[in-house]
């Protein structure tokens, strides 16, 4: 009678350590996945009888159960399995919503005989073994009514099994680990809907800005083209071409803004086609500087590229879309005029292209999400530039979508760098040439 409630007591004593442990996983700061793989991990190490385990979740839009946590087995290969609703002995406890305890290797083998081949061979590798368990619980993740997945805790070679008695407490765990679960939906849940709030209200701002924006080109296209068309004022030759340089000048600032909205929304609905062609990067960057150069008197543009520069396969309308971008950007933010420089440099894999100007800078912590849609650098100025806060974005995304990357540095006060890389991927038909020589 003694050694009964001996090993009562101790077993009490365990069943809450594992507990305290597991409470404690469940309040750190961990990712869904790291914290059920931390939550398996204690389980088997202070469940001395359990030996292999994995927690299956259903997987909704796949109708499969997924393994999020796993011991005794190689992850990687068992992330492969898919069972589906009702296979094997996870999808029937989880059909049935009750734990269950398979107390014998036969009557494993005969709850799993439903498996697919497909599924028992990863299953098999991922343990490196054919032996089937000796004893099997399999405990429903369920919290308020919502069924989760399975946790499945396993006994290869014994000599002890778990009983009946082992049940109450696995399936106190599984609900901590629905409670976790359902908590990491809920969070995921509440942060998309501060997106989409985000998202709506930046875009309510965006089309504020973009009224008032394109409003001011067009109210001064009308005056001065009304103004031309006077009948009782006689102007010079000089004063009327002075006035219709100044409406191409609005027509271009109003140009720009369409086409990043436009753009941004072919991205947007992932309309992003790129046609490579073998491209001079310098080439573009001084066609392109010509091209500004045209509406930014106050600034002096250089482009310095190394005498030899490789040939970059890129989308040419694209490409010359982040120069554009990224030099609208340094005219805007330098409106005292200045210095901007183009350079290019050649790695062993890949390019770059810095764009620096002697404008305003940007703060650090305006550095990181420079290139998310609609931001604006914070600055006392940053109200008269006129823009819609897609450039930059655009540019990454096309970069990214090349296989570059992009990335600022700046100092407050003493201008910025914008860099963009893109790979330089080799000639099929060098390879050709050299096998003929």
């Amino acid at each position: 009678m003694g050694t009964a409630q001996d090993v009562k007591i101790d077993r009490h004593e365990r069943d809450l350590q594992v507990l305290t442990e597991v409470a404690k996983i469940l309040t750190s700061a961990r990712e869904l996945k790291e914290l059920l793989g931390a939550i398996m991990t204690e389980i088997i190490s202070e469940l001395e009888l359990a030996e292999i385990g994995a927690i299956m979740l259903w997987d909704q839009p796949a109708g499969i159960f997924r393994p999020w946590a796993a011991f005794g087995y190689d992850l990687e290969i068992l992330g492969r399995i898919g069972l589906r609703a009702g296979e094997s002995i996870t999808g029937k406890v989880y059909e049935e919503g009750k734990a269950r305890l398979i107390g014998s290797a036969d009557a494993v083998a005969s709850a799993m005989e439903d498996m697919r081949p497909a599924n028992r061979s990863i299953l098999e590798r991922a343990l490196g073994t054919y032996q089937t368990p000796i004893c099997s619980a399999a405990i429903p993740i369920m919290a308020g009514g919502e069924k989760f997945g399975v946790l499945v805790l396993e006994i290869l070679s014994g000599p002890q099994v778990f009983d009946e008695n082992d049940l109450p407490f696995l399936q106190t765990i599984a609900n901590l680990i629905a409670l976790a679960i359902q908590r990491a939906r809920l969070d995921a849940q509440a942060n998309a809907v501060r997106q989409a709030r985000e998202s709506e209200r930046m875009r309510s701002e965006l089309m504020a800005t973009l009224s008032h924006e394109l409003r001011m080109p067009l109210t001064a296209i009308k005056g001065y083209s009304t103004a031309l068309l006077l009948d009782e004022v006689e102007w010079s030759a000089e004063k009327q071409a002075e006035f219709l340089r100044l409406i191409e000048a609005e027509c271009d600032s109003m140009e720009v803004m369409l086409t990043d909205i436009l753009d941004s929304a072919l991205i947007e609905v992932s309309q992003l086609r790129l046609d490579l062609k073998p491209m001079r990067l310098e080439q573009i960057a001084n066609e392109i500087a010509a091209e500004l150069m045209m509406r930014a008197n106050q600034h002096h543009l250089i482009v310095d590229f190394p005498p030899i520069f490789p040939l970059v396969p890129a989308d040419p309308h694209w490409i010359r879309q982040v120069f554009r971008n990224i030099l609208d950007n340094a005219i805007k933010y330098s409106p005292g005029g200045g210095l901007i420089v183009i350079r290019g440099e050649v790695r062993p894999t890949d390019v770059v292209v810095e764009i620096s100007d002697q404008g305003m800078g940007i703060s650090p912590e305006d550095l990181i999400p420079l290139f998310e849609k609609y931001f604006r650098a914070r600055s006392p100025t940053v109200a008269q530039v006129p823009g819609t806060g897609l450039g930059l974005p655009i540019a990454r995304s096309i970069v990214e979508a090349h296989g570059g990357r992009i990335w600022a540095e700046s100092k407050v006060g003493q201008g910025t760098t914008l860099s963009f890389s893109l790979p330089i991927r080799p000639d099929p038909m060098e390879a050709v040439r050299k096998g003929d020589s």
